[in-house]
């Protein structure tokens, strides 16, 4: 099948996005909730980011966009000293705002809230805890952010390091999938995530390769929602 010359427009206009979520933290490892609070990678954390850039040195990435937060920009300047492209910061790359939540473990928050751990458990688009984000507001924030970033570079291939909330929310955004229904797709530890943007908004290219981690990374989602059976 011959593409059209619209398809063949529409192909070259599109935004390559290379969407990689932070290395390892101690927290991600204790499940504890991160948040906004600003943690630093662990020795694993760091080990993959290095993975992750080498994986990345021959993707003709033209710019890196970053969450502020130091386990996310750590990562995306370990990208950078590979590919030689600077690093930019973005705070609405940041995790979702947990507010009260923030530094509890998911056994902290049933035993102190349990009405609210349900609603969090049942990802209730407007719920938000005392202090934090909804969903719905996250979701927001997360892809006006990066279609913005995107539509900047048509026809060229960006990075985006980020946490595993904001990973999801590019997931759902490409897929069309409703904020409400369960995850049964990775976040781990420095995936790279594959994504087009175009006028039409984001398409799947390809998801949570960790081939560059000489082992499984970690699927720990305790800075983005809760994982199944936890």
């Amino acid at each position: 099948m011959s593409w059209s010359c619209g398809a063949c427009e529409r192909v070259s206009v599109a935004t390559r996005i290379v969407a990689v979520r932070h290395g390892e933290t101690a927290w991600n490892v204790d499940t504890r909730l991160q948040g906004h609070q600003d943690i630093a990678l662990n020795a694993t954390g760091r080990w993959q980011a290095e993975c992750v850039a080498r994986a990345l040195a021959e993707e003709g990435i033209t710019a890196i966009y970053t969450s502020d937060l130091q386990r996310a920009f750590d990562t995306a300047q370990a990208i950078s000293r590979v590919i030689g492209v600077p690093v930019v910061s973005d705070r609405r790359l940041r995790e979702r705002a947990f507010g009260s939540f923030e530094t509890l473990t998911h056994a902290d928050i049933e035993s102190r809230w349990p009405e609210l751990a349900r609603l969090w458990r049942q990802r209730d688009p407007d719920f938000a805890p005392e202090g934090g984000e909804s969903l719905r507001e996250f979701h927001a924030r997360c892809v006006a952010a990066v279609s913005q970033r995107a539509e900047a570079h048509p026809g060229q291939t960006v990075a985006i390091v980020a946490h595993g909330g904001v990973m999801d929310c590019l997931y759902r955004a490409a897929t069309r999938l409703d904020l409400q229904a369960p995850r049964s797709w990775p976040l781990g530890n420095a995936g790279i995530n594959r994504l087009l943007y175009s006028p039409e908004g984001f398409a799947l290219i390809g998801w949570s390769d960790t081939r560059h981690l000489e082992a499984a990374a970690r699927d720990e989602s305790s800075d983005g929602e809760v994982s199944p059976g936890i």
